[in-house]
């Protein structure tokens, strides 16, 4: 029988529950032995002119081994880190450690190193910096305006990038609808904030490599930015990639405090770590989102959607980083799962004095599907049609074979009205309408909202010629184990568990007796990491393609060994082993095959494009009128991701990508004052979600197979956080809308819910 689709235990977790993950800060290996420790001096200021920089303090204080500024590492031919697309301007440069001028607030202009850890909190203090202040350019308009100046003067703007030609814009594209709504809807900045920090360690050994422990996505990627940033040769560096405590997209490729260490460990001819603060990880990691949405919809009084503009307005924060990027992904997934019959979308990215954005859950695509299901439920308030009927009008029909949008997504297959129905049914859609209907006739202070949201993805993407791929071996050893070396990276994704289920399916050696291996790119030179849900689709088929090549290579040497035929072999996967037809006494075991050479296969699968998995979201709050305060009641969610290999860890990802997404809704959001100064860096000022504020979830299950890999396998892990962000803000929406509210932004807090509602009745406290 197939375990293939069955709910298999973590093969990860026993070591986890007992004798816990090695962390990058856990690491032992005597190549760090007698390692000293990297503290970074960061700005208290968003912007300034570094005028002096006083280390003598420092390196006179005790423990002190070494101090260097910018200046350091610029006279040792490091040069500024340029922008990752060259579309953008390439003037806005980022220096490793801030030389004259530095950006936003927690930005390196300094690194003190101490022979223990503990001497570096009062070393840094010591670092004397004269700043010469500026104008902080906080947020989005300003930088449009230019009113506080610029951050690059060489660049003579603050715009990075723009997709999108806005020449090109339709004067009549709303031209015969009967109803036509606009809003002003911002998508706030997030915390990635995972469990652990940024961290790594560093070591050049006598032949002149560099090793570098650093908790990544991808050790591959990570190399690979080393290198370009450090000037090194690829032969010359190897990252090893420890457990990782959560990534959320925050942890591709390196940083620069990761040059700065490797460089340093150069520099002192010794082993160095680092590991950043929770204030310094909230100061300092990329944040997440950062848009700011104008949306028009216009169509007709029956609920019918004839068009849709979007225009985006993008935080890069103070360096152009994969922020700058992500409004492509928001453009390409404009229309989201709906026909709408014109559509048009632009975006502009800016530079501002706050901390760098970047990639998090969804890097792109939850702003568009918060976009454009914000947009039907205006739509829908505003044409007097239900919004759960508006969606069934204008979402895709079923299709199989791919559907080519306006904007250049090729959706691989899709049934969004059955997954929109189902999860209507689940939350019993009607009698939650009429729970609301009673509510409001007997003007109870606690109003029920329900929320929807029909949402579709791109996972898997990669630019690699032929389409995206990844890489497998795997190896079939004398005892009857089996080694699997993968280009994913794993990091509570569960794929040591999926992986040696791939591979045990085909070659029926039992899920214990295989080993997952990856993040070592001396083991595994090259692969694509973990992100954009990119890891089943690609890594996973690489894995069942290699094991199903190694048949095909042991085929051929059982055939030699029996004396038979390959055509007159069969194998038996409970047995492991190579058989004759008719006469399956005589046999030959895969590990009998592997003693006398090797047995291992190397492959790479490439798919013919992204998938696009979907699905439906239904959220029911409950939201206290006198206070503000909303209580999350339910989410009932359908989220297709295709064939699903292991139930249990499909789940998991989706309950923890539900929780997150409606965190953003109800809760999370990072702040600046009007000089640049972040509120929120701690978690006393930065609320943090945990079990509490959220129900168990409503899981209804839907697969609909992609043809673009042999398993029917889409992406799951972001699926949770794009469909439960709009379908919780329209849920907290939709429980006043009674009272006069159109709209509330996220974080739909008490004092934005109550301010709301006052403004609504016209007071002039809100």
């Amino acid at each position: 029988m197939s375990i293939l689709g069955t709910r298999v235990l973590r093969t990860e977790d026993p070591g986890f529950l007992t004798t816990g993950a090695v962390y990058t800060e856990d690491v032992q290996d005597e190549r760090l032995a007698g390692a000293c420790y990297v503290h970074f001096v960061r700005s208290t200021v968003a912007h300034a002119n570094i005028l002096s920089i006083d280390t003598s303090a420092a390196q006179d204080a005790d423990g002190v081994v070494a101090v260097y500024t910018g200046k350091d590492l610029a006279d040792a031919g490091l040069a500024p880190v340029k922008p990752m697309m060259p579309n953008m301007n390439q003037k806005m440069v980022q220096s490793l450690l801030a030389t004259d001028v530095v950006r936003f607030v927690g930005e390196p202009v300094a690194a003190v190193i101490t022979k223990e850890m503990y001497q570096g909190e009062d070393a840094i203090e010591l670092v004397d910096v004269d700043y010469g202040i500026l104008p902080a350019v906080a947020t989005m308009h300003q930088a449009l305006s230019g009113e506080r100046g610029l951050l690059f003067p060489d660049a003579e703007t603050n715009v990075v990038v723009k997709f999108g030609d806005e020449s090109e814009s339709n004067p009549d594209l709303f031209e015969g609808c009967e109803v036509v709504v606009s809003e002003v809807i911002q998508n706030q900045r997030v915390a990635p904030a995972p469990m652990e920090s940024r961290s790594g360690a560093a070591v050049w050994g006598e032949d002149g490599r560099l090793t570098a422990w650093i908790p990544n996505q991808g050790a591959q990627g990570t190399k690979g930015a080393l290198v370009g940033i450090l000037g090194l040769r690829p032969e010359d560096v190897r990252i090893i990639t420890p457990d990782v405590g959560g990534a959320f997209g925050a942890k591709f490729g390196a940083d620069s405090e990761h040059a700065v260490i490797c460089w340093i460990a150069k520099q002192l001819g010794r082993p160095v770590r680092w590991s950043e603060t929770r204030n310094e990880n909230l100061l300092v990691m990329p944040h997440g989102r950062a848009q700011e949405q104008k949306v028009t919809i216009g169509g007709m009084r029956d609920g019918t959607v004839l068009a849709y503009r979007l225009e985006v307005l993008q935080d890069c924060g103070a360096y152009p980083k994969a922020g700058a990027f992500l409004p492509m992904l928001t453009r390409l997934m404009t229309p989201g799962p709906y026909e709408i019959p014109r559509a048009e979308a632009f975006t502009t990215s800016v530079v501002t004095n706050t901390t760098p954005v970047g990639a998090y859950r969804g890097a792109g695509r939850p702003e568009a599907a918060a976009a454009i299901d914000r947009a039907m439920d205006l739509f829908a308030d505003a044409s007097g049609v239900d919004p759960a009927e508006v969606r069934r009008k204008n979402l895709l029909p079923k299709f199989a074979e791919p559907h080519k949008t306006a904007f250049g997504a090729v959706y691989d297959s899709g049934d969004y009205v059955t997954a929109l129905e189902k999860a209507l049914a689940a939350a019993g859609y009607d009698e939650l309408l009429a729970e609301q209907a009673r509510r409001r006739a007997a003007g109870d202070t606690l109003q029920l909202g329900i929320g929807l949201s029909s949402y579709v993805e791109i996972t898997g993407p990669g630019g690699e010629a032929g389409g995206p791929n990844e890489n497998s071996t795997v190896e079939v050893h004398p005892d009857g184990t089996a080694t699997i070396l993968t280009g994913t990276s794993p990091h509570g994704q569960g794929h040591q568990t999926v992986w040696a289920m791939l591979a045990s399916e085909e070659l029926g050696i039992p899920i214990d007796k295989i080993t997952v291996k990856w993040g070592d790119t001396d083991l595994v030179p090259r692969g694509g990491g973990t992100g954009g849900s990119r890891s089943l689709q690609l890594g996973g088929a690489a894995v069942q393609q290699a094991s199903r090549e190694l048949l095909d290579v042991a085929r051929d040497r059982a055939a030699a060994t029996l004396e038979a035929s390959p055509s007159d072999l069969v194998f038996d996967t409970e047995a492991s082993a190579f058989t004759v037809k008719g006469d399956p006494d005589i046999s030959v075991p895969l590990s009998g095959l592997a003693e006398a050479e090797r047995l291992f296969v190397h492959t790479v699968f490439t798919s013919p494009g992204p998938t696009f998995p979907f699905g439906s979201h239904v959220a029911v709050v409950d939201v206290d009128t006198e206070t503000g305060k909303v209580f999350l009641r339910r989410v009932v969610t359908v989220d297709d991701a295709g064939t699903v290999m292991n139930p249990l860890l499909a789940e998991g990802q989706r309950h923890g990508g539900i929780a997150q997404g409606a965190a953003q809704a109800f809760l999370e959001e990072v702040v600046y004052d009007d000089d640049g100064n972040p509120l929120t860096a701690t978690f006393a000022d930065y609320p943090f979600l945990s079990a509490t504020e959220v129900p168990s979830f409503d899981l209804v299950d839907m697969e609909t197979p992609t043809s673009y890999n042999p398993l029917g396998a889409k992406g799951i892990g972001e699926a949770g956080s794009i469909g439960s962000t709009p379908a919780v803000q329209n849920a907290v929406i939709d429980a006043v809308s009674h009272l006069g509210v159109r709209h509330i932004d996220m974080p739909t807090s008490p004092q934005r819910v109550w301010r709301a509602i006052q403004a609504a009745n016209g007071s002039k406290e809100a």
